[in-house]
């Protein structure tokens, strides 16, 4: 009996430290997604974004609810609503302390235009992202091509040294294509 509880602990002894290591294991693979740079930029895009979305629904319900109501006879779009039990009723607030189920369509055309700024103004933004990229490409691709024309690697060392060097700046090598260059 003994013998069978001593085997019970050491069995539970092996359970708990494969239970420590996998904690370890995940709290390091946690450690590295939290802390990587895409991680932090996704939050950081998350908090700008809700931010720009306070930005677009300020805009849609101070600039372009009012302009469009002017042009709709004064009607507010938000306020539309349609009563499904077949009354009528003055307002969303009045419909809803008769207890009416009702459908704000108002509210829909409303976010159908906050979608619509949000989207065109992140596809402006997209654009201008790819535009810059694509210069930053170009302008990395020419550095390189400069670079190339202006540098050879030393055959000894393998360091980048002037392209018309006769002997290498790091293990001061004299360069095979200088030597024939002088006996010519």
């Amino acid at each position: 009996m003994k013998k069978e509880l001593k085997i019970d602990k050491e069995k539970l002894k092996e359970e708990q430290r494969k239970m420590k290591e996998k904690s370890k294991g995940l709290m390091s693979d946690y450690k590295k997604f939290a802390l990587k740079g895409n991680a932090i930029d996704l939050a950081i895009g998350m908090v700008i974004g809700a931010a720009f979305t306070t930005i677009v629904n300020t805009i849609v319900s101070s600039i372009i609810t009012p302009v469009i109501s002017l042009l709709t006879d004064r009607i507010d779009i938000s306020s539309l609503f349609v009563s499904l039990d077949g009354k009528e009723y003055t307002s969303i607030d009045a419909a809803k302390e008769a207890g009416a189920a009702i459908i704000t369509y108002g509210e829909l055309i409303n976010s159908v235009i906050n979608f619509l700024i949000i989207s065109v103004i992140l596809f402006i933004i997209t654009k201008y992202i790819s535009k810059a990229k694509a210069k930053l490409e170009a302008l990395d691709r020419e550095a390189e091509e400069i670079k190339k024309a202006t540098t050879k690697v030393c055959p000894y060392c393998k360091s980048e040294i002037h392209i018309e060097a006769t002997r290498c700046a790091h293990c001061t090598s004299i360069l095979e294509d200088a030597k024939e260059e002088a006996e010519v």
